[in-house]
């Protein structure tokens, strides 16, 4: 009898061990990899990069080109991003002490997806304006010395910086800091029509040159010239009193805006006789970033200076033999 009993206890534990549910396990769902541009429509030459878009949002897009421009060979890298996108964070950056952009890259915090040179400069000292969330913290050059009548003269440029405003709207302007102190940054319709060689304009002010109104971006980035200004060719080189191998084939940086109000970073190799990439003109640089469906653009600082970091990677080579050059301002792309 006892034997009978732990036999049926025996089966009975048996029965209910086989019966014990089992939780399925998910299947691991790969994330998407991203083959094809989507915030964009390329023009001929240009293509979506796969590598240097991996693990981008999709607000965040990173393309490149090599072809022949004008029958030379150009290679280039861009990234777009969307402004309005609250996860994206467009930040213009000064550093006290120049620093190589992929230092810039390495040292931002946080996830950062692109990080291109900025304006002019000349030792740690930035010739070209780096606002950041309603802080100036270099203003664009107030003088320049010019000869006229045989002396060195001041000239007062209005020369180009791009900005967005809290809402994500992307704007250029022609500007000048008004009043004492840096804060007050006007935009002009038309740039001061200054030129070498003749008497120099008055120092802008709120009344000077017409039609002047203060510039309500939070963030921006100054650079010289003007390359688009609503949908059409505006190099105005001339009178910003920045006449700097434009003509000539070099490295170039620059940073624009879509009609559809995309933010593009673009950045062109050049200085590179053994890879037969001299780079290009501004009158070149300008139908790029038109062709890419630019609407208003400026010109960054180029040559040696120009350098792209996107997804960690150095895009083009530096113009300096290979090396990048110290540079004191960078604008970074990154997740806010």
């Amino acid at each position: 009898m006892y034997r009978l009993l732990i036999c049926l206890l025996l089966i009975s534990c048996s029965k209910k061990s086989d019966t014990i549910p089992v939780t399925p396990v998910p299947p691991v769902t790969p994330p998407v990899v991203k083959t094809a541009a989507k915030l964009m429509t390329l023009p001929s030459g240009w293509k979506f990069s796969v590598n240097l878009s991996n693990g981008f949002p999709d607000a965040v897009e990173a393309y490149e080109f090599d072809s022949l421009v004008q029958g030379a060979k150009v290679k280039a890298f861009a990234v777009a991003f969307n402004p309005k996108n609250s996860a994206i964070e467009f930040k213009p950056v000064l550093s006290a002490t120049a620093k190589k952009p992929s230092d810039f890259y390495a040292q931002e915090q946080g996830v950062v997806y692109a990080c291109i040179n900025g304006g002019f400069f000349g030792g740690n000292q930035s010739y070209s304006l780096v606002k950041y969330n309603n802080s100036v913290l270099a203003a664009n050059i107030k003088s320049v010395s010019r000869t006229y009548n045989g002396l060195s003269t001041p000239y007062y440029p209005t020369r180009a910086a791009f900005g967005i405003n809290t809402a994500g709207d992307p704007s250029v302007a022609w500007i000048y800091h008004v009043g004492t102190g840096n804060d007050k940054v006007f935009q002009y319709p038309l740039p001061s029509a200054n030129l070498v060689g003749t008497q120099p304009k008055q120092q802008p002010d709120e009344n000077f040159p017409a039609g002047g109104t203060e510039w309500q971006v939070s963030s921006a980035i100054g650079g010289s010239p003007m390359l688009l200004k609503a949908g059409t060719n505006s190099i105005t080189d001339k009178e910003e009193l920045i006449d700097i191998n434009n003509t000539t084939s070099r490295p170039r940086s620059a940073i624009g805006a879509t009609t559809g109000g995309l933010v593009l970073l673009l950045a062109i190799e050049g200085d590179n006789p053994s890879g037969g990439y001299p780079g290009i003109n501004l009158a070149d640089l300008a139908k790029m970033l038109k062709d890419l469906g630019c609407r208003d653009a400026i010109n960054l600082d180029g040559g040696g200076s120009t350098g792209f970091i996107v997804n960690n990677r150095q895009t083009v080579r530096p113009g300096d033999n290979g090396v990048e050059r110290i540079v004191p301002t960078v604008v970074v792309i990154k997740k806010k």
